[in-house]
C-alpha cells in the first residue's frame, strides 16, 4: 500500500436526478434518500483514498438548509480531508441544481468517518493525507475548520 494518498484522489462527485421514488408528499426529497446518498459518496471517496474497503464508522450532525424538488438533480461531493491510522474523515456537500436553469445552491453538509478494512475485515491502515496543492490545502482546511464550527454549533443547542 502506498505510505501516502491526496485529498484529490480521493474527490468524488456523483449525481441524482430526484425522481418520484425518493420524494415525499410535497415533491422534495426525501432525507433517507440524501443521507443514503451521502453514505454512498463518502465510502467511495475513503475507498479511492485508501484503495480498500471502509464502512462507516459515523455521521456527524445534519442539518436540511434547503429541499431538493423532484426533477432538480442533487449533487453530492465527497473527499477526504483527515486520517487517523484506521480511518478517514470524508466532508461530504449537497447542492441541488436546476438543469434548465444551472442554479445550485446548498441543501446540507455532514462529516462522516469510514474504516478501512483488510481482506479479513478487520481493521486496516490507511495512507496519510498529502494536499500537494493551494487548492487541496485550502479544501482540507475548510474541512477541518467546517467540522468544528458544526460541532461547536451542536453543543450549543444543547448547553442548556
Amino acid at each position: 500500500m502506498d505510505e501516502t494518498s491526496t485529498l484529490a484522489k480521493s474527490y468524488t462527485e456523483m449525481t441524482e436526478l430526484l425522481l418520484p421514488n425518493d420524494t415525499n408528499n410535497l415533491g422534495r426529497a426525501l432525507g433517507g434518500a440524501v443521507l443514503h446518498w451521502m453514505d454512498i459518496c463518502g465510502a467511495i471517496a475513503g475507498m479511492r483514498f485508501s484503495n480498500r474497503q471502509v464502512v462507516t464508522a459515523s455521521m456527524d450532525h445534519v442539518d436540511f438548509i434547503a429541499p431538493i424538488e423532484m426533477g432538480e438533480v442533487a449533487v453530492i461531493e465527497g473527499y477526504v480531508f483527515n486520517v487517523g491510522n484506521t480511518s478517514v474523515d470524508v466532508k461530504v456537500h449537497v447542492s441541488a441544481e436546476n438543469p434548465r436553469t444551472d442554479e445550485r445552491r446548498r441543501t446540507t453538509t455532514s462529516y462522516f468517518t469510514f474504516v478501512a478494512l483488510d481482506e479479513e475485515g478487520t481493521p486496516a491502515s490507511v495512507p496519510d493525507l498529502a494536499a500537494p496543492t493551494a487548492e487541496e490545502e485550502s479544501l482540507r482546511d475548510d474541512a477541518i475548520e467546517g467540522r468544528r464550527e458544526q460541532l461547536r454549533s451542536v453543543a450549543e443547542r444543547y448547553d442548556l
